[in-house]
């Protein structure tokens, strides 16, 4: 016989009753008008930002990264800006305008400026900035180094670091895998100390070994080689049949996010077609990063939150949209915490396709296209009847990764960053084929876009714009560096001794890296900035470009935001009641 004391012996009957109220609870709907049992509710979540799936309603979002048509929250989670965003009317009040078109705020002016003229014949600009080599040589190299690097994509360490960079590189392969590596590397200076830059130290002898005269940048590390999980494709049909059997990534892109993440996209094989883009922390990959990034000497921190410990794949939504092989796409991060892909560009050769882009809201997935529908298409088409043959035709392509800048000097003290002096820059491409219709040449252009919804395009360069160092292919050698008044002294010179028709280029420059292409932009090393600021600069700081050259070799270029930034033209903003609105023609050359 049991007994209980005369304290329990309701026991077994109160459980009972708490078993039987819970069921009944939860197979009975409760009308939204009762609140639940919680004795203090959560406050609502701001719009826009950490909106549970639950507040979704109606809409349902897939929880796993599948290939089913994913449908767009209601269009108030789209961003997290709130009803405090303002813009600034013509008469200097603030106004309420969450979707008014881009203003030409006193702020821009600077990049409307053309301190330098273009090339009478390329029409390219000629920035007096040099393009320096890289190597993966690290000093007293242990072997001989045969493998060749190209496509590098670089982002500066932090200023407590004892070397300055990341860089990653492909390997030229025999095509049946792709390979690539990663180092630290620091930049040396040659010349006069007038050239150092804080915490660089002279070129050696066997620097200059490997970089060249110019000196340039180098791996203070062996390079190591980065290993990524392989991906299945979905299906690679017709000229792409052959991919499906390709291992490793390609075309990698390094760049840090928002939060100051070090991430790595990847372009390789898709859970949707054939390849698609994959995102990854690489702290998950290069050991050394973790506590570097958690070390400030400043600003105690474990470091910042990883959003891709592991391989995710990014999305295009609806599925309709998307094409068998996805490539060049580039993110960028507001203020607000969110991020958003840009996919593609303005292109008028293209009106359904055009400028688009979208926010990602977990896991790679993504809304549909957020570019506001009454937007003008803001790249130029160069006409068919162009007279000189080598400018024509061309595709746009978007080519590197995006950084947020502020529109004032680092070392000015009243500069403060604001929503409304911030912007978003990266670099296009115009690729021009030759009669072949294979590449003859990539033109760097620059565009700019608002950092705040609906994050209208605001430029584009005039001119593509050259290294001081850099030719373009399509033109002859008098033609290229007809822009620089010393050969032209010496080409004069060389045809009064020797004969117009001596041996070309007559005495002054030849050809040096025609055909390149910029990979990626960072903001330089040496900016005494916390990790969750590097992805921010101001126009007097410096960024660093990397380019791949002649697709078998690697270089860099190191130049002030102010000066890629020069000369743009203004974007003609969005129609209006069926016509244009003309705010921005004073700005167009």
């Amino acid at each position: 016989m049991i007994f209980l004391p005369s304290s329990r012996r309701h026991l077994l009957s109160a459980v009972t009753i708490l078993a039987l109220i819970l069921i009944w609870r939860s197979s009975s709907k409760v009308p939204t008008s009762i609140s639940s049992l919680v004795l203090h509710q959560p406050k609502a979540p701001p719009i826009g930002i950490h909106v549970p799936l639950s507040d979704l309603k109606h809409q349902i979002l897939p929880l796993a990264n599948s290939s089913a048509n994913h449908l767009s929250p209601p269009s108030q989670y789209f961003y997290g800006w709130g009803k405090d965003a303002h813009s600034k009317s013509s008469n200097g009040t603030f106004q309420e305008a969450l979707w008014s078109q881009p203003i030409l705020t006193p702020q821009l002016e600077v990049l409307w400026q053309c301190p330098l003229e273009a090339n009478r014949f390329t029409n390219h600009i000629r920035l007096p900035n040099i393009m320096q080599n890289i190597s993966q040589v690290p000093p007293r190299p242990v072997k001989l180094e045969t493998r060749v690097f190209w496509n590098p994509t670089i982002i500066a360490l932090p200023y407590w670091s004892e070397n300055q960079y990341l860089v990653v590189s492909r390997i030229v392969t025999d095509g049946n895998h792709q390979e690539n590596v990663i180092c630290e590397a620091n930049i040396c200076y040659t010349g006069s100390s007038d050239n150092i830059h804080p915490g660089e130290k002279p070129c050696t002898a066997e620097d200059h070994q490997y970089l060249g005269p110019s000196g340039g940048l180098r791996c203070a590390t062996p390079p190591e080689r980065l290993s990524v999980p392989p991906t299945p494709a979905e299906r690679c049909e017709g000229k792409f049949g052959t991919y499906v059997d390709i291992p490793g990534f390609h075309d990698p892109r390094i760049f840090y996010s928002g939060k100051g993440e070090p991430l790595m996209m990847v372009n390789t094989q898709s859970r949707y077609a054939c390849f698609g883009l994959w995102l990854i922390d690489l702290r998950s990959l290069y050991n050394h990063l973790p506590s570097l990034l958690s070390s400030s000497p400043k600003h105690l921190s474990l470091g910042p939150l990883k959003s891709y410990p592991t391989l995710t794949e990014l999305t295009r939504n609806p599925p309709s949209t998307r094409s068998p092989i996805e490539k060049n796409w580039m993110l960028f991060y507001p203020e607000s915490g969110e991020t958003f892909i840009h996919y593609d560009i303005s292109n008028p050769q293209y009106p359904l396709r055009g400028r688009t882009f979208a926010k990602v809201i977990g896991d790679g997935l993504t809304t549909t296209n957020l570019t506001d529908p009454l937007e003008i298409p803001c790249i130029p088409d160069i006409p068919e009847n162009e007279p000189d043959e080598v400018k024509r035709g061309g595709t746009w392509h978007q080519a590197t990764n995006a950084l947020r800048l502020v529109l004032c000097d680092r070392s000015d003290t009243k500069c403060k960053r604001t929503q409304h002096n911030t912007v978003f820059f990266a670099i296009i491409h115009r690729k021009h084929p030759n009669f072949l219709h294979l590449p003859l040449r990539y033109e760097r252009y620059f565009i700019v876009w608002g950092a705040s919804p609906p994050y209208s395009m605001y430029g584009i360069s005039q001119h593509p714009i050259l290294m001081a160092n850099e030719t373009a292919s399509g033109w002859h050698m008098d033609e290229n560096w007809d822009d620089d008044p010393a050969n032209a002294a010496v080409v004069a010179e060389h045809k009064i001794l020797y004969g117009a028709n001596s041996t070309d280029p007559h005495g002054g420059k030849t050809y040096w890296a025609y055909f390149t292409y910029t990979v990626s932009i960072a903001w330089a090393w040496g900016r005494e900035v916390e990790v969750a600021d590097m992805n921010v600069g101001y126009l007097d700081d410096e960024v660093i470009l990397a380019i791949g050259i002649d697709d078998k070799a690697q270089g860099m270029a190191r130049v002030k935001a102010r000066d890629l930034l020069q000369c743009m033209r203004a974007c003609p903003g969005r129609e209006r009641f069926g016509g244009k609105e003309d705010q921005a023609s004073s700005r167009f050359g």
